[in-house]
This record gives C-alpha cells, structure tokens and sequence, in this order.
C-alpha cells in the first residue's frame, strides 16, 4: 500500500479520491494544487498544499503521486504536471480499476483506467494515459504518452496511438491506423484513414478541418 498525493481540486481529483479510497490498496494523504488555485487548506477532508512545496511537506521517500487531470491543451497541462512531480523527485501510481479486463498488459504510470474498459491482448499503453469509462482498445495495438480516451471509443486491433491525442465519446478508429501526434477525434466520429500531427477531425467518415486541435481544445 502506498501512502498517495492526488493533484488536483476539481471533479477528475474528486473521482480519483473516490476510486482510491474504495477500489485500491492506496491510501490517500492528501491533495495538491498550484498556489494560485488554491482555496482553503482542505479539499475532501484531507491537507491541500501548494504544489510548489508540495516535496518539503511530503517527501517523495515517503509519498507517491497522482495526477489525473483532464485532456485541456490537448493532455499538454497533465504533461507538465507529470514531469515537474517528476522532477520533484516522485513515483506515481496508476489506478487501474478492479472491473477493467486488461489481460496483464503492459500499462505505465500515472494512468486512469475506469471501470468497463476492454483493453484486448498484446497491446501496450504508455505513461499519464487516460481511459474513462467503457472504451474497446483492441489488440496488438499501442498507445502511448499523454494520450485520452473519454468514454466508449473504439479502437480497433493493431492501431498506433502516437501522443497527445485526444478521442471524443462513440468515436471509432479503424484496425491498423496510426494516428499521429495530437490528433483530436471529435465526438461520433469516425476514422477510416491515417491522422496528421495536430489534426482536428469531425463526421463520419472524419473529415479534417482547418483548425490544428490544439487551436479546438
């Protein structure tokens, strides 16, 4: 069991706490925001400190580190959030709930995989990767870094997720795709052929637009 700081005062950190506490060994010891966001010295009953001396009130010999932040800035903000905790010297966990099917994959860190996920044999999924709820990520495939899902895409087997890509509810990726670096799939949408980097794609099929994603969200 490991003692646990959660990033975060809002809904994703309110969930996280809530998956922790009833679907983990982990314990949470508290919360942590940047100074500028805090507002009071408790969230959930718990200590809420400054992210900016978060390490000398709660030492990473001691603590580890969560940060389940939304997709904003196309998984940009979580990215930054991962490596300065990194560079403060933390170890992360990843929840990983107890009714996702993940058939002993290989998952990195800082990953938030909910309840109802599919995750199909030999696929791999990287570091600060998000899953919420009722995804189907098919086999042989590979998602990387800073990549997420929100909730019943589907991805189809031996698909290359490459990072900062973001996927909208009941969009679908066709087997064998690469998507390339920050490709945003808008809601219902569906993806028939390879993505471009910073791509914003819409319909069905999915149709790229003008606007480079990280312009969109």
């Amino acid at each position: 069991m490991a003692k646990v700081i959660i990033f975060g005062v809002m809904d994703t950190a309110e969930l996280a706490h809530f998956y922790l506490k009833h679907d983990s060994e982990h314990e949470v010891a508290a919360f942590t925001v940047s100074r500028d966001y805090m507002n009071g010295t408790e969230f959930q009953g718990l200590p809420l400190v400054a992210f900016e001396e978060v390490e000398t009130i709660f030492s990473p010999s001691e603590y580890k580190f969560f940060a389940p932040m939304t997709g904003r800035n196309m998984n940009r903000n979580r990215e930054r959030i991962y490596l300065e905790a990194k560079a403060k010297g933390y170890e992360f966990i990843s929840y990983i709930s107890s009714k996702a099917t993940v058939f002993g994959n290989q998952i990195g860190e800082n990953c938030f995989i909910l309840e109802d996920n599919t995750i199909q044999p030999f696929t791999t999924i990287g570091n600060n990767v998000v899953l919420w709820s009722g995804n189907h990520i098919g086999h042989h495939g590979q998602i990387k870094d800073h990549v997420f899902f929100t909730s019943h895409v589907v991805m189809s087997g031996h698909c290359v997720i490459e990072p900062y890509c973001f996927f909208g509810v009941n969009s679908t990726i066709r087997d064998f795709l690469h998507i390339a670096t920050g490709t945003l799939v808008g809601m219902a949408s569906a993806v028939y052929k390879d993505t471009e980097e910073w791509g914003l794609y819409l319909g069905n099929p999915a149709k790229k637009l003008p606007k480079p994603s990280y312009e969109a969200y």
